[in-house]
């Protein structure tokens, strides 16, 4: 895994999450913004889980390392679907939260991906 490119996807999925957070305090349905916002970032994480798969020998705790880097490739179509769904205010929360919890579980690829 780059470093630079899963601080890139950090940041991105933290953006991500200002905006669900945004358009949700204003009281706003899951927009077009978002929907585009949470398709690059799923394409962008797609990328990232192929160069760290191509890498994959040098990590120890293999099984940690793969549960981590499936359930973050889970989380954006979740949200996706379930702010499609909900159409009140608590839908972009769900996004929100799903896109600070992407942030988190990047933050802890890199941790597992940086001790082997």
């Amino acid at each position: 895994m780059n470093g630079a490119f899963s601080g890139a996807l950090i940041g991105a999925s933290l953006l991500v999450a200002l905006i669900a957070l945004i358009t949700a305090i204003r009281n706003r349905p899951m927009g077009v913004v978002l929907m585009a916002a949470l398709v690059l970032l799923e394409l962008s994480l797609l990328v990232q889980a192929a160069m760290a798969l191509s890498g994959l020998g040098r990590v120890t705790e293999k099984a940690t390392f793969l549960g981590y880097l499936f359930a973050v490739l889970v989380i954006p179509p979740a949200a996706v679907w379930w702010g499609r769904a909900e159409r009140t205010r608590w839908g972009p929360g769900v996004i929100a939260v799903g896109a600070f919890t992407v942030a988190v579980m990047l933050g802890r690829l890199l941790q597992i991906w940086d001790a082997g």
